[in-house]
């Protein structure tokens, strides 16, 4: 979107922000809009009329403000309420990110002691082991894409382990987890994720029948027993938290150790002074958590009751929807803020959100990238583009911020 038609663009659309020429020039259109316009509208189709939120004080307003809704059915009478976009959607929308207090409290307790700080600590070594293996196999190489070769099978190996899934489907949960975040209103792009999303259905269906029979000591099993005594979780909602689990158990934290490792080929000082000060990680994870934000925008939001935001009324109905990526560059907050430093003091971002819908695996995240940058930065020390910064490409998505790819040699 050059200058000239972001200046005309009066009303954006789903398809354009899900669209990689707006990912290669979002920052310049964040910077224009949080100056001009924080409260941009934005064309929603059969979801309707919608607003981007663009400022980092408004972002964290809105995160809180009990007048928005997750899920739709506290906002819409049942007069009001849309029809399913997708035949399967009803058994995978069913969960904690789509839910208001008090189911959400109820759900988030049932997975939050799968990830205290207790429990992820002991995944530690299980985390270096797979990332050491993965490394060995392309080592003698000289040569890897850092997305299939190493930041998507280290995240998607972990979470399939801790829910008790069998590795051998991790491929299939890449194709299934990108038509459940590739939101698209767009008839052909419906009808394939809608198939999609059938062939999910049908492999949970099939899991928990097995794990049903043969209950083990991973989260899957603990979920299934939750369900069985009716009050804790329904069936749908059973099968919508195993989705969550696959997808956000893994899709962020392929974003962070690719999105951080190019930001790192990228900023070559920053790059050596990690490699020079190894104790700076913790802080560099926080800085690429900032820079490149793995997921770009939130899912939705609904207006459950109207309110007056920068002289603008959101009506009930409306729809809101944060640009995290663009809060975390904000200038007010943020010295320098398109500047990638990996020592920057007070770093307040919100890549994985703020309140109640806080990301509940932030930690485990933050750890998993932690060892695989470090483990690649030990072992792969002369590592550098396979190409021209100019040649990556972002995927054109719209929630996530996500390369397509990142060829490496070393």
């Amino acid at each position: 979107m050059s200058s000239k038609e972001k200046n005309s663009v009066t009303i954006l659309t789903e398809s354009q922000l899900s669209s990689r020429a707006f990912k290669d020039e979002a920052y310049e259109f964040y910077k224009e809009v949080r100056k001009s316009q924080p409260l941009y509208p934005l064309s929603l189709g059969a979801l309707g009329k919608g607003w981007l939120i663009s400022r980092y004080d408004d972002a964290i307003y809105l995160l809180k403000n009990e007048k928005l809704k997750k899920n739709y059915e506290n906002v819409f009478t049942a007069k009001e309420k849309r029809p399913a976009l997708l035949k399967n959607e009803e058994s995978l929308t069913k969960h904690m990110l789509n839910s208001d207090p008090p189911d959400h409290n109820r759900l988030r307790t049932l997975v939050q002691k799968a990830f205290t700080h207790r429990m992820i600590l002991q995944l530690e070594d299980k985390i270096q082991h797979i990332a050491d293996s993965l490394l060995d196999k392309v080592q003698p190489n000289k040569f890897m894409n850092l997305v299939d070769d190493y930041a998507f099978p280290l995240p998607i190996i972990v979470i399939s382990e801790m829910l008790g899934i069998p590795l051998e489907d991790r491929q299939k949960f890449r194709v299934w987890s990108q038509a459940i975040i590739d939101f698209s209103d767009a008839p052909e792009r419906l009808q394939e994720n809608d198939h999609l999303l059938g062939e999910f259905v049908e492999y949970l269906e099939s899991l928990v029948r097995k794990k049903r029979r043969e209950p083990a000591g991973d989260l899957i099993s603990a979920l299934i027993q939750a369900e069985s005594e009716g009050t804790q979780l329904s069936t749908e909602e059973l099968y919508s938290m195993i989705m969550l689990l696959i997808v956000a158990g893994h899709e962020t934290t392929v974003n962070l150790i690719t999105n951080m490792t190019y930001a790192l080929m990228c900023h070559g000082d920053q790059f050596e002074k990690l490699r020079q000060q190894p104790d700076l990680m913790n802080s560099a994870i926080e800085e690429a958590l900032r820079f490149h934000s793995p997921v770009e925008l939130t899912t939705i939001r609904w207006t459950a009751e109207p309110f007056i935001l920068h002289g603008q009324e959101i009506k009930r109905k409306d729809v809101i929807i944060i640009s995290l990526a663009s809060a975390n560059r904000d200038e007010k907050i943020f010295p320098n803020a398109d500047i990638f430093d990996i020592e920057r003091k007070n770093n307040r971002h919100i890549a994985f959100g703020h309140g109640n819908h806080f990301c509940f695996g932030a930690q485990l995240a933050r750890l998993e990238a932690k060892i695989a940058i470090s483990t690649l930065l030990r072992r792969c020390p002369n590592i550098q583009l396979k190409g021209e910064k100019e040649q990556m490409k972002w995927k054109g998505n719209f929630l996530m911020r996500a390369l397509e790819e990142l060829p490496l040699s070393f």
